[in-house]
């Protein structure tokens, strides 16, 4: 009997984008659910109870959440082709640190950048210094799985859509100060379909910001 996997997404979340590369890096079929976040499904509730947020991941029923959780349950069930996590356990917990950095900082950060509020300012520095880190790790190296997509590309890249808004509310380039992260972002989205296949164009992207900012009433 075939699995039956759905993911209750919402199209602009980078947290749900990744969970739509891992499906695809391993060619798993789903049926994608998306979510109205400001008026929340039953389904969703129900799934998620606890946090009441996508991404979820519902696996002959039963749920998972949390991206990071969901990217480790998929690793395990479905490791018959292009793992995501190291099998070594020191560099799998290196994954897990970078993956965990992503989680703790890129949101929050860019979320403050977008609004535009008093802080943007310092909220670009705090970004730019993240993203400059990222780049460090990264090295060069053609992806932070070395030859290949692993986690911290999974849990970053759908970040990168992001960029052109980031740049765009306020004022600044990403390229200029991290050229090496932005030509791995290229890199990951023309060799990976799985990538470019998840990833909304960052026009779709600032669009939703607009009318985002406009209901937030910051425009």
């Amino acid at each position: 009997m075939e699995d039956e996997v759905v993911l209750l997404d919402f199209w602009p979340s980078s947290f749900a984008m990744r969970v739509k590369i891992a499906l695809g890096e391993k060619g798993i079929k789903y049926k994608c659910k998306q979510e109205d976040l400001f008026n929340k499904s039953p389904l969703l509730l129900e799934m998620n109870p606890i946090h009441k947020k996508i991404p979820v991941l519902i696996h002959n029923g039963k749920p998972i959440s949390e991206s990071l959780i969901i990217l480790q349950y998929i690793d395990q069930v479905w490791n018959h082709k292009s793992p995501l996590f190291p099998s070594d356990p020191y560099q799998r917990s290196q994954a897990l640190f970078w993956a965990d950095y992503i989680d703790k900082k890129i949101y929050g950060i860019g979320r403050r950048v977008w609004m535009g509020k008093e802080d943007q300012e310092e909220a670009k520095e705090e970004l730019m210094q993240c993203l400059k880190t990222l780049e460090r790790e990264l090295g060069d190296k053609l992806y932070f799985g070395v030859q290949s997509i692993g986690v911290v590309d999974v849990a970053l890249v759908p970040f990168t859509t992001w960029f052109y808004s980031y740049e765009t509310c306020g004022n600044f380039s990403i390229e200029a100060g991290c050229p090496k992260l932005v030509a791995w972002a290229k890199r990951c989205k023309e060799n990976y379909r799985s990538v470019s296949e998840a990833l909304p164009h960052p026009l779709q992207i600032y669009e939703y910001v607009m009318e985002l900012k406009k209901r937030l009433g910051l425009v």
